[in-house]
This record gives structure tokens, C-alpha cells and sequence, in this order.
């Protein structure tokens, strides 16, 4: 399989060829899968020939240096929800690979996305190419076994807050809020401590606190829940101490601490090392590469896709559009839609993406 480089050098390759065909046809080619697609189709399908097994992959340009792109754009939402119904739509295999690559998102969603998958395929194994955090790392709990490189890793789930302070946004995990306002409290037992304190207590909106400890419950609860059915099968002592070591802020002091295989298997996690899994590392590594093109090159933000070439993306300025591949031919002339490939932004969504 090939390297990053001559992964790059295969994408610029077909980016020529499908330059040639459009200006012999005067146009680009309609209809057409661009480059960037047929590169990641390629290697999805060698994936999936290989293991036998259905594969999607779920990947944001968290780790790209777009300006202007907006942080919800790469979260894990209940958005992504039809994303993952067009591409289970033409998948009939029972057993799932899973590619995750994501800085997280909201931990409601991931259970919602999880439980969905569930009614779909009997076995989730979830890959981590690089990195899942956050609600990305709880969806990764509830799977039946995780791969892993010596490089990838998993993080905290311990909820975080976004308050709006007079200065602007800030965000906190919902532990240190807890402590700080105990902190607070005994502090302002002396009355010369107000002053310094009341500038912080205002962002404290009603109900923020009890937010704070029933969110990080229902983020140990949901990944109990599911490693007890799954990963730790009717061992619940033991998911319960691994769902509260990962939601634990106490333990990592910062939201986004790396957690490696190793320590995944201290906590009795079924983790199988990317490096010698039945010859799986190259292969892996290819269709992860395949779609950092995509993310690097494209405006797109975030891509959902099966190995048959059935897509969702998210591009900037909100763009969507969903992929088939084969597509059929699209309606001809003046006004027609563009529905190949990669679809770019049109002149408005690029001037708002600025």
C-alpha cells in the first residue's frame, strides 16, 4: 500500500487527467467523480475487499488550517444523523468498521448516532486513525473492540461548558466550574473577597451547576452502559470504574489529554494494535490519508462515506451535498446542477467563507 507521498503524487495524477478531460470536453467533466473522490472510493473498497466487513468513515478537518471554520461545523451533532442514514442505506454486511476522527462534539448525539449503528450491524470495531476525542472517545467505548496505532489515541469525556463572559466566550470543564465555585464560597466568607469573586460569579447562570454534574453523569452512565453490553460483557464493576477513570478531570487536568492503547487495556478495553492486525495497517493508513487529502485540499469540512461511494459532506458556508458512486447522469444544459464529485463552493458561499 502506498505511502502519504505517493498517495499525493496517485490524487495529482488523476487531478491531471481530469484537467486533459475537461479541456478536450471545453468543461469539467459533469457528472464525474473529482479526483479527490475517486481516491478515497479506491481505497474504501480495497479496505473493505480485504476484511470482508462494511466501512465508513467519519472524518473532520479538526486537525486543517482553514481560517474562518466554524468549530460546530466539526462537532459530532444530531446533524450527522442523516449523514449516517445515506451511508448505511446500501450496506447489507452485518460487521462494521468504523473510522473515527474527531475532536468530539455532544455526548447526546453520540449515544443517538451509537444506538442507530446498533440496529444496523451486530459487531462495531471502531478505528482510530489519529485521534477521537471527547463524545468521539464515547463512541469509541461503545464499540465491540477499538484499532489502534502506537500513534492514535483516545481522550477524556468529561463534559465542557462554554460561558459568556463580558470578555467573550470561555469554556471550562464542568468540574473545574464545580470547584471553583466551592471555592467561591469559602473565599467570600470574607467580604473583602467579593469584589474579585462577583465579576466571575455572574457567568454562573441558573442552573448551571446542577447542568454541570448531571452532564458528567450522563456521560459515565452512557459509557457503562455500553461497555458493560459490549466491550466488558456483564462485567459492570468494571465498566463503571472505566466509564468514571475517563470522565474523571481530576485524573487528566485537561480536556484534551491523550489516552494510548496501553492504558486502554489497563481498563480491560478490547484493543487490537493497528500494527499487527491481520496485515490491517497499511490499508488503514491509506483510506486515512485518502480523506486527509480531501480535508486538506477541499472546502470540505466534514465527510460521512461508505465503501461503495455513498457520501454526506459538510463544506464551508454550510454547503451539503450527498454523493452516489456510480452517479447517474445529471440533467444537461444551461442551469443544470453541478452534482459530480466534489462539488465547490458557489461565489456566495465563498465570500461568506471569508
Amino acid at each position: 500500500m502506498p505511502t502519504w507521498g505517493q498517495l499525493l503524487q496517485e490524487v495529482n495524477g488523476l487531478i491531471l487527467e481530469y484537467q486533459a478531460k475537461a479541456q478536450r470536453e471545453g468543461a469539467p467533466p459533469v457528472g464525474s467523480p473529482s479526483p479527490f473522490d475517486v481516491l478515497r472510493r479506491k481505497y474504501l473498497k480495497a479496505l473493505s475487499d480485504k476484511t470482508g466487513r462494511a466501512v465508513i468513515v467519519y472524518a473532520t478537518a479538526w486537525l486543517e488550517n482553514k481560517p474562518n471554520l466554524d468549530a460546530q461545523l466539526l462537532s459530532i451533532g444530531l446533524g450527522d444523523m442523516p449523514g449516517f442514514m445515506e451511508a448505511v442505506s446500501n450496506v447489507t454486511e452485518r460487521k462494521l468498521d468504523l473510522f473515527l476522527h474527531s475532536p468530539g462534539g455532544s455526548a447526546e448525539a453520540a449515544e443517538s448516532l451509537l444506538e442507530y449503528l446498533r440496529t444496523r450491524f451486530d459487531h462495531i470495531r471502531v478505528v482510530v486513525p489519529v485521534a477521537a476525542m471527547s463524545a468521539a472517545t464515547m463512541l469509541a467505548l461503545g464499540a465491540d473492540e477499538i484499532l489502534m496505532g502506537a500513534h492514535s489515541q483516545l481522550g477524556p469525556i468529561d463534559p465542557q461548558f462554554t460561558l459568556f463572559t463580558p470578555e467573550g466566550p470561555r469554556s471550562a470543564p464542568a468540574q473545574a466550574i464545580l470547584d471553583q465555585f466551592e471555592m467561591a464560597k469559602e473565599q467570600c466568607k470574607d467580604p473583602t473577597n467579593l469584589a474579585a469573586w462577583l465579576p466571575i460569579l455572574r457567568a454562573y447562570l441558573p442552573g448551571l451547576l446542577a447542568q454541570c454534574d448531571s452532564q458528567r453523569q450522563l456521560a459515565e452512565e452512557f459509557v457503562a452502559k455500553n461497555l458493560e453490553r459490549y466491550m466488558l460483557k456483564g462485567d459492570a464493576q468494571r465498566a463503571k470504574d472505566a466509564a468514571k477513570w475517563f470522565s474523571e478531570f481530576t485524573e487528566f487536568k485537561s480536556h484534551g489529554r491523550r489516552v494510548s492503547r496501553e492504558k486502554c487495556r489497563e481498563l480491560g478495553l478490547n484493543v487490537v494494535d493497528l500494527e499487527t492486525a491481520d496485515g490491517l495497517q497499511d490499508p488503514v493508513l491509506s483510506v486515512h490519508h485518502a480523506f486527509a487529502l480531501t480535508l486538506a485540499n477541499t472546502a470540505t469540512a466534514k465527510i460521512i462515506e461508505n465503501h461503495h461511494g455513498r457520501a454526506w459532506l459538510q463544506q464551508l458556508a454550510t454547503l451539503q451535498v450527498v454523493q452516489q458512486f456510480p452517479q447517474q447522469q445529471p440533467p444537461q444544459g444551461p442551469g443544470a446542477p453541478n452534482l459530480g464529485g466534489q462539488q465547490r463552493p458557489n461565489r456566495k458561499a465563498r465570500r461568506v467563507g471569508r
